[in-house]
């Protein structure tokens, strides 16, 4: 797994997704139209970017991957666990409220966006499907990963060791300490297993989210994981980091597709 340039942007992939001939990447913020405090490539028409920047972004970052503007199928993230099934791109309809996506069509390109919270693609070489997945301290609690995978199971027929999962870049636990009622939520929806990921330190209990969302992988029979290990909030120089920025800053896109 590495970086890629292609022209000005920069994009980070995965070995084990490019080695399955999956078209995918997360995008850097580098190679934009945005100025500060979204600089540059920023995707989030909801953080105060001006829209047509975003919508020269967005097409930059589509094209860096060959695909097409028009073959997007996005959603309107709310930490939920709600998952939707893409059967063909979104057009001009109204987003959907869902914070996981899945799609079987080689047309439709899934496309989210990020700045801290975890971006999980998801690939069945079997059966033909890919998903994304985004995975906050509240998308984690509600396991919104694990109900992702269930809608492979159901949608698409996938056998769960099949599945490859990459964890791409976002907050790391040395920078991501949260307050006592994150602490009491994640306990409720982990139990036994909850301080696995949770450890203190001097700005008080840290939440690893990269440890949480492998642990449901695991406990769902996913075999095959690859994790970045990128903090988003260490590395501001490629990635949008909501906590490493004091909350204003932009969001970088994560996109996958079945190759046609």
């Amino acid at each position: 797994m590495g970086f890629r340039d292609v022209g000005r942007l920069r994009l980070f992939q995965f070995d084990s997704l490019l080695s399955d001939g999956v078209v995918h990447g997360l995008l850097t913020r580098r190679g934009g139209v945005s100025p500060w405090p979204w600089e540059s490539l920023n995707v989030g028409a909801m953080v105060g970017d001006d829209p047509e920047r975003v919508h020269t972004n967005r097409g930059l970052a589509l094209e860096a991957l060959a695909r097409n503007p028009a073959s997007v199928f996005d959603a309107w993230q709310v930490h939920s666990a709600e998952v939707v099934v893409a059967n063909a791109p979104r057009g001009d309809a109204p987003p959907l409220q869902a914070d996981a996506i899945l799609t079987d069509r080689p047309e439709v390109t899934l496309m989210m966006r990020f700045a801290d919270c975890v971006p999980v693609l998801l690939h069945d070489p079997v059966r033909r499907a890919v998903g994304i997945v985004h995975a906050g301290w509240l998308g984690t609690v509600r396991q919104v990963l694990r109900a992702a995978l269930r809608r492979m199971v159901s949608a698409y027929g996938t056998r769960l060791a099949d599945v490859v999962a990459a964890i791409g870049p976002s907050i790391a636990a040395h920078h991501y300490p949260v307050g006592a009622e994150v602490v009491a939520a994640f306990r409720a929806a982990y139990g036994a297993t909850a301080d696995r990921h949770l450890t203190a330190g001097d700005d008080g209990t840290r939440l690893d989210l990269w440890g949480a969302n492998r642990q449901v992988l695991e406990e769902e029979g996913v075999r095959r994981i690859e994790v970045s290990g990128i903090c988003s909030a260490c590395h501001t120089e490629d990635w949008f980091s909501h906590r490493g920025e004091g909350g204003r800053t932009g969001r970088f896109a994560a996109v996958i597709a079945l190759a046609g």
